[in-house]
């Protein structure tokens, strides 16, 4: 490990069968804690960029894959993920700056219409950073730009292969426990139903900076431990579905006061770890995972529970996987036989 413990908060997760977030490492390794507004350092010593992994112009995004802890510039070091993001305009600090005399650079001048580069003050200039570290294999392959495959999954799939690919890897969700149990970002907790079996924490998503309600996403974690997915619900479940559509909804009113009917509120299929969780999204914010082959907007869900309770043992559900997911090899070979 790097000379100092992980920062408060710092998830670590693995991959999912997805290529998507999954677990944690184990609970001696979690960095379990909460935020802190005190200066940090990071977990890390140095930082020589490998590798770009993606990036986004339009996001203002960038994945690097770096070499940490290097003892004198050679490759014994370790790996780490940094992301890089821009955070959202808050639009009192943008108005306070305009008001004042911001330093700027003219680019060009034509007519009514001009362009500068402005340089913005301190509380205007923060960069969202997330590290993930020590990074495996399988984080440099998540956040590599790769390209996607449609499969659809029949219920037999999903019992003879998808589950016992996924039971194959050991994908620990220690992390997520670490947060019902309060050992972690409890102090992040915006609501919960304490029920052992129909309650559930809600808690702002790590994408979410909680300064602007555009692009609002939080996540109710359900207590009841083994409901894996989508595949596992039945109509037993709907007490637990209805809590979480219900209160979740007036828990975001009262904290946030937007309604219901500007929530979108969706379950993943494949999701990104394997314990039962919902999201809660501003409905005009186009959060990851929210397009049509992976979103499954939680009031029809349990609509059609309602209508068969193994709705979703027997239904063929669609997804994307990488092309280079060893799941998407085995369903593929699966269909042809």
């Amino acid at each position: 490990m790097a000379d100092g413990a992980p920062p408060p908060g710092k998830r670590k997760r693995e991959l999912g069968a997805a290529g998507t977030e999954a677990a944690g490492q184990e609970d001696k390794e979690a960095g379990i804690g909460n935020g802190t507004s005190a200066p940090v350092r990071f977990p890390f010593s140095g930082f020589r960029v490998k590798k770009v992994l993606r990036e986004s112009a339009r996001d203002k995004i960038l994945f690097l894959h770096g070499k940490v802890n290097e003892a004198s510039g050679d490759e014994d070091g370790e790996d780490a993920v940094v992301i890089l993001e821009k955070t959202p305009f808050q639009v009192e600090h943008v108005a306070q700056v305009l008001m004042g005399s911001p330093e700027l650079q003219l680019q060009f001048s034509n007519d009514i219409y001009s362009t500068y580069h402005m340089f913005p003050p301190r509380q205007l200039s923060d960069i969202k950073t997330t590290v993930v570290y020590p990074a495996t294999e399988k984080h440099l392959q998540k956040y590599l730009r790769q390209d996607l495959r449609l499969v659809r999954e029949t219920g037999g799939d999903y019992k003879n292969i998808t589950l016992p690919y996924l039971e194959s890897q050991s994908l620990s969700i220690q992390w997520v426990y670490n947060i019902l149990d309060k050992k972690a970002e409890a102090d992040r907790i915006v609501f919960e139903n304490p029920d052992p079996s129909d309650g559930f924490v809600l808690i702002p998503d790590l994408k979410w900076n909680q300064q602007q309600l555009d692009d609002l996403y939080l996540i109710a974690i359900c207590h009841r431990r083994g409901i894996r997915s989508l595949r596992d619900l039945t109509a037993e479940h709907l007490p637990l579905l209805r809590n979480i559509l219900q209160e979740g909804q007036e828990a975001i009113l009262q904290h946030y006061q937007v309604p219901a009917n500007r929530l979108r509120v969706y379950l993943h299929y494949l999701p990104s770890y394997y314990h039962l969780h919902v999201h809660f999204t501003a409905l005009g914010f186009e959060a990851p995972g929210s397009a049509v082959e992976r979103a499954h907007l939680l009031a029809e869900v349990m609509e059609n529970l309602e209508h068969d309770p193994q709705h979703y043992q027997r239904r063929t559900l669609t997804f994307a996987l990488r092309a280079d997911d060893p799941l998407l090899q085995l369903l593929q070979e699966a269909q042809k036989s």
